[in-house]
């Protein structure tokens, strides 16, 4: 798996970079197909103070490529809400590509 973590406006730091990793090994536990992960931490010049801290991941697995995007005051926050929406997409992924179709039952006569 490829991790790409940069930052936009700030500076990923040491301990930042290691929380992302920690969270996305969840994504991993339940998908291990995962070929590549960019992560976009920035943070966004607004006069309001609200849900100016943002994450963005776009994640390329077998067979499609999914995104999800967050914001909130706090980063690590964001980070959370994150891995949260990007793991419900990959348990649905993994349930759309897992093969439904079960054997017909034979009639006993």
């Amino acid at each position: 798996m490829n991790l790409t973590i940069s930052g936009h406006h700030l500076e990923v730091t040491p301990a930042l970079r290691s929380y992302v990793t920690a969270k996305l090994d969840r994504i991993t536990r339940h998908f291990d197909q995962v070929v590549d992960v960019k992560v976009l931490l920035s943070v966004e010049k607004q006069k309001e103070k609200e849900r100016r801290q943002h994450a963005e991941c776009n994640i390329h697995v077998k067979g499609s490529d999914l995104f999800a995007e967050c914001s909130n005051q706090d980063l690590y926050a964001a980070v959370d809400e994150l891995v949260d929406k990007l793991d419900r997409k990959v348990v649905r992924h993994k349930d759309k590509i897992k093969d439904h179709h079960h054997e017909a039952a034979k009639r006993i006569m």
